[in-house]
């Protein structure tokens, strides 16, 4: 890829990110009063991050095993209230030390 070419799909995908963010500022000059409309734009960050995240999960360990258990540990944490740090500190801990297991076994 030359750097002409780099720099044209750089600038491609800076308007069309900009115009994604910048026509419904233009479009709505008002506060959406619509409560299904409202619902809607108030779930699309938690659904955009968890289409994002759950496949990683699963994808990002040498076992399955391990994957299942970190989401699981993740999720029982979440469920009891526990905080960010938490939830990442011990869901990663219990996929190491199933990953630990695996390669002992």
């Amino acid at each position: 890829m030359t750097h002409l070419t780099f720099f044209i799909y750089l600038a491609i995908m800076a308007i069309s990110t900009y115009l994604i963010r910048a026509i419904p500022f233009v479009l709505v000059n008002k506060q959406i009063q619509n409560k299904f409309i409202r619902s809607f734009l108030h779930y699309i960050p938690y659904a955009v991050l968890t289409a994002m995240t759950i496949p990683a999960i699963f994808t990002a360990t040498a076992t399955i095993w391990s994957a299942i258990t970190g989401f699981i540990v993740a999720v029982l944490l979440a469920l009891k209230g526990k905080s960010l740090t938490t939830v990442a500190l011990l869901s990663c801990a219990s996929v190491y030390a199933v990953e630990l297991i695996c390669s002992l076994i």
